[in-house]
């Protein structure tokens, strides 16, 4: 190794791994929403499933972004950054390979946990790597820029994914993952070789993260298959459910008794860091959840395409975008606490704004309240990142980053099933409350079942198409209502939220230049 080779980058060639890490951190995020919104066209292309079975593939995805995370770490001390990260790239464009090439929802799933495993390495060493880079005094430049790149996957991620859907076909999303994870892997690696690394060599938890899997994954597929195998009658679930019962208290006791943890759980003896996280993740189980939930039903309910659908999504760009180059600036100035309580009333306000449409809602009226949601969106993450790494410092600061990632992220992958379970145990509550109320059960006098069943046979159609119709049109007004329920839920948990986080201690002064390891825990902890 020469001494030429550890000299930061400059000029063009900096220039260039900003370019290559950008986009290889908006692709592995952009498999996330960009695969949501293609779950119809998934579903019936592998073998003809419900749309329930194709959102497996994000929720899964997901999981393995989860459990990619503590090999991360690990990987990174024994070969350094950039060698694990250029490997991981290699095996995320097979891994995408596969995904593209499944025929059946019993291959696809799995390979997608497979390249989730694969994103949950590459998203943080790609942070500290393009950190890494930059001279101290262009660090918070960095990490704003990084933020703004987060951002991408929930707007312009969404909108490319429509529109390969409708325009080309669901396998274009892997594809190009191919052919634009194969480029960056050698652009990594040819700027970055012969960089030394400092060898740590530690114990790897390899039971802490087989409990750890069993329990979050088991839940993860306890919610998924739930609403269509009927939850603990089923034997599989009933089997997957005793295993996440006796692997969860197992799994507190081995953890708190190893030296080096998967999960550190005396983290949450820090009180703002326990305040933190929770906020961060039941924030996201509601943010997560409501959007890929939404994006679904557009298509499935309002008629949507892929396409349209999308842009609603990109509204989300236009104040989220500029806001989140510059939270950084204002939570380094602003109390804590006040800026997440804002927030998160913020969204309380924009979900209950969604949950309130009762009708197939025209274009204008979905499109205001999502570029709100994209305001809060934009400062969701920054508030409670600061408040979790008040009191914490050197490589406990970079664990405790790592862990509220994890924990944010499996919660979002909840936060996608039980948002449909929402909707699917409301839905049935307003189809029979709906077909009371206009078939004239509840007044007698207001028949209106009755008086459009009449209409539509007077204009020649039969009684069977009539009952049809008029059968078609209540259950889609009420999985609508389920839907705006599940809105209006996520809305009071976010109230609630608004003022859990003021159990946290009042933030001492942030350092005005903080080090490259803070910074790299607040990007972590920001990351969606």
């Amino acid at each position: 190794m020469t001494a030429a080779a550890d000299e930061k980058l400059t000029g063009w060639r900096f220039l260039l791994l900003n370019v290559a890490l950008g986009a290889a951190n908006v692709i592995a995020l952009s498999n996330v929403p960009g695969y949501t919104i293609m779950v119809p066209y998934v579903s019936g292309d592998l073998g003809g499933v419900t749309p329930s079975f194709g959102t497996w593939g994000t929720t899964d995805h997901m999981m393995g972004i989860v459990m990619g995370l503590p090999f991360a770490r690990w990987l990174s001390g024994r070969y350094g950054n950039h060698r694990v990260y250029v490997a991981a790239f290699l095996a995320y464009a097979f891994f995408s390979l596969l995904c593209a090439t499944s025929e059946t929802i019993w291959l696809f799933v799995p390979f997608r946990f497979l390249l989730g495993l694969a994103g949950g390495v590459i998203l943080p060493l790609g942070q500290a790597l393009a950190l890494g880079e930059y001279p101290e005094r262009h660090r918070t430049f960095g990490v704003a820029l990084w933020g703004v790149l987060s951002m991408a996957p929930f707007t312009l991620g969404v909108f490319m994914g429509g529109f390969w859907a409708e325009y080309f076909d669901w396998r274009t999303l892997f594809i190009s993952n191919i052919a634009l994870g194969l480029p960056i892997a050698g652009v990594v690696g040819a700027l970055l070789y012969g960089r030394s690394h400092e060898r740590r060599i530690t114990r790897f938890d390899w039971v802490g993260v087989l409990l750890l899997t069993i329990v979050l994954v088991g839940a993860q597929t306890i919610f998924n298959m739930g609403n269509d195998f009927d939850w603990l009658a089923s034997p599989l679930l009933m089997t997957i459910f005793v295993a996440v019962l006796i692997a969860l208290p197992t799994f507190v006791v081995w953890e708190l008794g190893e030296r080096h943890p998967v999960l550190d759980l005396r983290l949450f003896a820090h009180r703002n860091y326990a305040v933190a996280t929770i906020c961060s993740v039941l924030g996201f189980l509601v943010v997560q959840g409501s959007l890929s939930v939404f994006v679904g039903q557009l298509q499935l309910l309002l008629g949507y395409t892929s396409s349209l659908a999308g842009v609603v999504y990109l509204l989300m760009a236009f104040l989220a975008v500029p806001l989140v180059a510059i939270v950084h600036e204002l939570v380094r100035n602003v109390d804590l606490r006040l800026l997440a309580s804002l927030n998160f009333i913020g969204f309380g306000v924009t979900l209950t704004w969604l949950g309130m449409f009762d009708k197939p809602a025209s274009f204008d009226q979905i499109a205001a309240p999502m570029v709100f949601f994209g305001f809060s969106l934009a400062t969701f993450f920054a508030p409670p990142a600061a408040i979790g790494m008040q009191g914490l410092s050197g490589q406990r600061l970079i664990r405790a980053a790592e862990e509220m990632a994890m924990l944010r992220t499996a919660a979002g992958a909840y936060g996608i099933s039980l948002q449909y379970v929402v909707q699917f145990r409301r839905t049935p509550f307003h189809q029979l409350d709906l077909a009371d109320f206009f078939g004239g059960r509840r007044f007698a006098s207001l028949d209106l079942l009755g008086q459009l069943n009449e209409k539509l046979q007077a204009m020649g159609l039969s009684e069977a198409v009539t009952r049809s119709l008029m059968g078609r049109m209540i259950r889609q007004q009420s999985q609508l209502l389920g839907l705006g329920d599940a809105f209006l839920q996520g809305g009071f948990i976010f109230v609630c939220l608004a003022g859990f986080v003021w159990l946290a201690r009042p933030a001492a002064k942030p350092e005005p230049k903080p080090d490259l390891i803070r910074l790299e825990a607040e990007e972590l902890m920001e990351q969606p």
